[in-house]
């Protein structure tokens, strides 16, 4: 088996999202109506959303994490993002790749995810 090799120092771990996507706004807010139980913040805002991807075609990619790999609803989570996703206007298809790299931390939080749990 061979080891992946150490990504090239200055090339980002969280591949960026297809911000300039018409659909991009409405489908971080399907994101945003997702939520982990044990958490009163939805997932967006949490930072568990790394990449959002829009093809030309309305096809979605995303690539999520959680707070920690024993995650309670780990084998649901990638499911509920993929139905709430589905339900935007427009959207052809969507994926959902859950990855443990680069692993979550709290830093990873919005502001308003930090205010709302009590860390600001």
């Amino acid at each position: 088996m061979t080891q992946a090799p150490d990504p090239v120092e200055g090339t980002p771990l969280i591949e960026p999202s297809s911000t300039h996507h018409p659909l991009h706004d409405e489908v971080v807010e399907a994101c945003r109506s997702v939520f982990d139980p044990e958490i009163p913040v939805n997932i967006y805002d949490l930072g568990l959303i790394y990449t959002i991807l829009i093809s030309d075609d309305d096809d979605v990619h995303v690539t999520m994490t959680l707070t920690a790999p024993g995650c309670p609803v780990a084998g649901e989570m990638p499911g509920w993002v993929q139905e709430a996703i589905a339900g935007v206007a427009g959207v052809r298809t969507v994926t959902v790749d859950l990855v443990w790299t680069p692993p979550w931390g709290m830093e990873m939080m919005s502001d308003e995810a930090r205010l709302e749990l009590g860390f600001m």
